[in-house]
């Protein structure tokens, strides 16, 4: 292992890029969503090795840009973190008294994530392979097309469409009426994979009511299927009942993972709002301790985004990597092409991100 360098700089950049969905934007959001906002997060060490970290902020972001800048930022600078994982618990000690989940969370995500792309960068080698100290082979991934919320039959059609048409044999909806998911099934066919998120739309009775609706369109999983997201006992009746249930984009730490990973098939944990690589690897361990299979929540762009890819080779075989299916104005990275229903992780060490300047510069806000 290489020699660790105190940490020199945290600097933190609030971008914020129109994208298009051909949707109308609203239904499980605040108000209409149209713009992917990120905070990301650059940690320099005194030998000049950096690393990229990306922290939830959807609709969230000067409250995470603060959580960052003001509550992790000071402990961090100066320091030498070599053990990242207890780096991560000691901070989450530090600040249990401001929320255990939430921004908290989401804050310490992005700077776990760029000391983990850091370290790797250091030692010259892959997320996976630091994660795991040892040679971790790479592998692609089946992605799946994580659709919107479009709430039109024709729109649904035509996005199922395009999203087979470039290579996606894996599709998820975000639509809750079972005539436009019986259409879905229509246009991508019978061999395709089909998955619903319902974005906590029912009751636990309701969700079960549906389950004959599921099953004749052979959905994968529902997601998310009931409010409060963590009625974890409402996720074993459904499953009881016989409907796989994927879970896990609003849960936080591995902690609240193995409470929740016991009661679905398949825990979802984000690498942005779970605690980071650290927290991510430790869900993943305890699922496959479970006989669960992660199915990772990625709708993004950043380095969230690829850290998730790169820890590919840890996860089961068929775990899916989750791509939001829109078109942004400018990408910080080009994301990997997808070559039959695949996505391979790039060479180079670290998370295998490297922002483009122009873009980052053409999309910077205030926080």
């Amino acid at each position: 292992m290489s020699e660790v360098a105190p940490i020199r700089s945290l600097d933190t950049f609030f971008v914020s890029i129109p994208f298009v969905d051909d949707g109308s934007g609203t239904g499980a959001t605040p108000s209409r969503w149209h713009t992917l906002d990120m905070v990301l997060i650059r940690i320099e060490d005194e030998a000049g090795n950096v690393g990229w970290g990306d922290a939830f902020a959807y609709f969230c972001t000067r409250a995470t840009h603060a959580a960052v800048t003001d509550m992790i930022a000071p402990s961090v600078i100066g320091q030498v973190i070599d053990d990242i994982p207890a780096w991560n618990v000691a901070t989450q000690k530090k600040l249990h008294l401001f929320g255990r989940y939430g921004i908290t969370t989401f804050a310490l995500s992005g700077v776990d994530i760029a000391l983990w792309d850091l370290r790797a960068k250091r030692e010259k080698q892959s997320l996976a392979a630091a994660v795991q100290e040892k040679v971790v082979e790479a592998r692609a991934i089946n992605a799946y097309a994580s659709l919107v919320r479009y709430g039109d039959l024709k729109i649904v059609r035509q996005q199922c469409e395009r999203a087979m048409e470039l290579g996606f044999h894996h599709i998820k909806l975000h639509e809750v009426d079972p005539v436009i998911i019986a259409a879905a099934r229509d246009v991508i066919g019978p061999e395709a994979v089909l998955m619903v998120d319902a974005n906590c739309a029912w009751t636990v009775e309701e969700a079960v009511a549906q389950i004959p609706s599921f099953k004749r369109s052979n959905v994968l999983w529902i997601e998310e299927p009931i409010f409060p997201p963590d009625d974890y006992e409402g996720h074993k009746r459904i499953e009881a009942a016989g409907m796989a249930v994927g879970a896990g984009e609003n849960a936080c730490t591995a902690f609240d993972f193995r409470r929740l990973s016991g009661a679905l098939k398949y825990p979802q944990p984000s690498m942005t709002k779970v605690g980071g690589v650290s927290e991510f690897a430790t869900v993943c361990r305890d699922a496959a301790s479970l006989g669960k299979t992660v199915m990772p929540h990625t709708p993004y762009f950043g380095p969230g985004f690829f850290a998730t890819l790169a820890m590919a080779p840890l996860l089961p075989e068929d775990s899916l990597l989750e791509y939001l299916f829109v078109e942004p104005q400018g990408w910080l990275q080009q994301t990997p092409p997808l070559r039959d229903g695949k996505m391979i992780i790039g060479p180079g060490s670290g998370i295998g991100f490297a922002p483009d300047e122009a873009v980052l510069s053409r999309f910077a806000a205030g926080a």
